[in-house]
């Protein structure tokens, strides 16, 4: 199965914050953004393999940023799993790094190596990485042959090792850009 996933466009809060689970508006950009993307997945639609005209089914996550770039590219009722969801950073949400730093020292050991630890309150990227594959251990079992998923960064980046794009060691080298497109093959 084709599985194309779709990172959200940019987010209207200041730069510098922490936000993970928290529904934070889209930048003022979105539309101009959003038609780039929307372009750019039906060119890859009109070039796949399997010469399909749509998506088997698509999938977002819950949160405001996937569903309304859904929306935007012709899917206004996406099935929504809250296992799409952002890395939930816990205490830190909503509040700037730079803050946070004041405040919680535990934020040093989180920037040494945040592939193992949790934001305080929050999840670890190995509770993350584990939502994400169960839900697509649980879309290989389904009969599509080209599922699309609106979801965000880090959602795309557990899709990526799991479809073997890369390692996790270099994982955030691969961070797909706002607005970009993945594809994987499970």
């Amino acid at each position: 199965m084709k599985v194309t996933l779709i990172r959200h466009t940019r987010v209207g809060v200041p730069k510098g914050t922490c936000y993970g689970w928290s529904d934070v508006p889209l930048a003022e950009t979105f539309e101009e953004e959003a038609a780039t993307t929307r372009k750019n997945l039906d060119r890859q639609l009109r070039e796949s393999p399997l010469h399909l005209a749509d998506f088997d089914r698509v999938y977002s996550s819950p949160l405001t940023r996937a569903r309304k770039l859904a929306a935007f590219c012709g899917y206004p009722s996406p099935l929504v799993d809250d296992r799409l969801k952002e890395m939930n950073m816990g205490d830190w949400e909503m509040r700037l790094y730079d803050d946070i730093a004041k405040v919680d020292p535990h934020i040093l050991d989180w920037y040494n190596d945040y592939m193992h630890l949790a934001a305080t309150g929050g999840e670890s990227f190995p509770i993350m990485y584990a939502r994400v594959a169960e839900f697509l251990d649980e879309l290989k079992n389904k009969p599509y042959r080209h599922v699309a998923i609106f979801a965000h960064g880090g959602v795309l980046i557990c899709a990526g090792i799991y479809g073997g794009l890369f390692k996790k060691e270099n994982a955030f080298e691969n961070l797909t850009d706002y607005g970009g497109i993945e594809n994987i093959e499970i």
